[in-house]
């Protein structure tokens, strides 16, 4: 039997000191629109594979919430239930329920990070530039190094000319090699705000002596200024560019803000306690973590760890425990962390330390039999199977197989109703397809596409392009949200920075309480 609670209870909770895992269980576009400020986006579509990760202990107090208006909360407690959670809730009345009780819902992604960015600029006064200001740096060929605060990804799609992509994570680590002269200004940029706040004071706070500023509004700002933006941007940190000149004030930052340095022995013993959840973060970069880690650890770089923590971190109250090769980005990165409210510590040691801990119990995804391209190509002519494409709405929109549907698994039940025909399933991850097939299809026996829309392609069959299909009504999983600021809207760009600008506003007391960031009186 399902546990409900309502609004005041969940806010007394979500401030009370104990660990909870607040799960919006809409899909991803549902979820942008209007959310918890502490809402974990968990889609029903993705629940079984991304909750052991997510919500590793399965004792921990978790509430489920959805629109108030479907079943997808009920029936993803019911999820987590077999999965083994055994405090799980749901919100009676869910995100409207939450709105009606005069509690603030949020639009957006990452909000906990991105107030934090705002409140941080607040306290620290940290130093910025204007886009026209680089402008005229860079068009006098001026002595100043842009550096960009974002993932390789991310750079890769805009930068501003010149820019040279290392992720905040990674600042700490790299930037003496970056930057060896000691009077070169520094411009710190990211897509909008945060980023470029948080890189720029993470240098300061270092205590850098280059003069350093954070790009006001980053490549949003440089567009919006009608200056050009640089596409497909390769230029990055090379692999070689660490180094740990800045050790000892990343040792001195931690120290400031009370991280502790525990021993694998601590963590070993924090990781066998049933009231606890631990996280063990390795927060080195993609190239690194593949290369190797330690046992039980999942891969957080440092600077989305900080940015996106929601992605890797879905329990609030949990022990973070992070960790590099080189005692200069976890503590760094701990010291943000523990400013915006985090139990988080760096393990002594880091990756030689010898700390093994067990990986998060996952569960095993039903199996699913398969079809291959040629066979589906000849039934989908005899008429005898129903395609539904679980595939993102903006891929299908781009491309599917002629005769397919798109579906989603909170409504592919809904969507089989009354299909006597075979169901062929489209899917990018076999396991969602498998899981979405087991709680939502059963009575059939449905088929799932074997290597997927890479393997009809290769086949050489026919794809069929529906830009305006699904309607955006559909599109459950997109954030449309401002979503073209990057691709040529400025209308949209100025409703994203008025939005990121007005976080702080939306705050409630106990929400901007549970920040920590100094005092004005102590931060210099």
């Amino acid at each position: 039997m399902t546990s409900h609670i309502d609004p005041k209870t969940l806010k007394s909770w979500l401030h009370d000191g104990g660990e909870i895992a607040l799960l919006d269980v809409r899909e991803h576009g549902q979820y942008g629109e209007a959310h918890l400020f502490y809402g974990i986006p968990l889609p029903f579509s993705r629940l079984e594979v991304d909750a052991p990760r997510l919500v590793p202990r399965r004792g921990v107090r978790v509430v489920a919430y959805d629109d108030g208006e479907s079943d997808v909360a009920e029936r993803a407690a019911g999820q987590l239930a077999a999965l083994g959670y055994t405090d799980v809730h749901v919100l009676q009345g869910g995100a409207p329920a939450w709105k009606a009780a005069g509690y603030v819902l949020f639009a957006g992604v990452n909000l906990p990070s991105k107030t934090f960015g705002e409140l941080a600029e607040e306290t620290y006064h940290t130093p910025r530039v204007s886009a026209d200001q680089l402008a005229e740096m860079l068009a006098r060929k001026d002595k100043v190094v842009v550096l960009d605060g974002r993932p390789v990804s991310e750079f890769h799609k805009m930068n501003i000319p010149g820019a040279t992509c290392c992720p905040n994570g990674e600042l700490a680590y790299r930037v003496r090699r970056l930057v060896p002269d000691t009077t070169t200004p520094i411009v710190i940029n990211c897509a909008g705000r945060t980023r470029s706040i948080i890189g720029a004071q993470t240098l300061i706070n270092l205590g850098l002596p280059n003069p350093v500023y954070a790009l006001e509004n980053g490549t949003q700002g440089w567009y919006l200024n009608d200056h050009t933006l640089g596409h497909g941007g390769t230029q990055r940190y090379a692999a070689d560019s660490g180094n740990t000149d800045l050790r000892p004030a990343a040792k001195a930052l931690a120290e400031r803000f009370d991280v502790p340095t525990v021993p694998a022995k601590t963590v070993q013993q924090w990781a066998a306690e049933t009231s606890r959840t631990l996280f063990l973060c390795d927060v080195r970069t993609p190239e690194e973590f593949a290369a190797g880690s330690l046992p039980g650890a999942q891969h957080t770089p440092g600077g989305q760890l900080m940015q996106a923590g929601d992605q890797y971190v879905g329990v609030r109250g949990a022990r973070l425990v992070l960790f590099d090769n080189d005692g200069v980005r976890a503590p760094t990165v701990a010291s943000w962390l523990r400013q915006m409210g985090h139990d988080a510590s760096v393990l002594e040691g880091g990756l030689a330390s010898g700390l093994s801990l067990a990986p998060a119990a996952a569960p095993t995804a039903p199996a699913l039999k398969t079809i291959d391209a040629q066979s589906l190509s000849a039934r989908l002519a005899q008429g005898d199977v129903a395609l539904f494409d679980l595939r993102g709405s903006m891929q299908f929109r781009a491309g599917h197989i002629p005769q397919a549907r798109w579906s989603i698994r909170p409504r592919l039940a809904a969507d089989a109703t009354g299909e006597t025909r075979q169901i062929v399933l489209v899917a990018d991850d076999a396991a969602l397809a498998a899981w979405a097939a087991a709680s939502e299809l059963a009575g059939h026996a449905p088929l799932l596409l074997e290597g997927g829309m890479p393997a009809w392609r290769a086949a050489g069959l026919p794809i069929q392009a529906t830009p305006v299909l699904p309607a955006d009504a559909d599109c459950i999983d997109y954030l449309f949200f401002v979503h073209d600021r990057h691709d040529g809207n400025k209308e949209a760009a100025r409703r994203y920075l008025a939005w990121e600008t007005g976080l702080v506003a939306q705050l409630d007391a106990q929400e901007r309480a549970a920040f920590r960031l100094p005092s004005a009186a102590s931060h210099n």
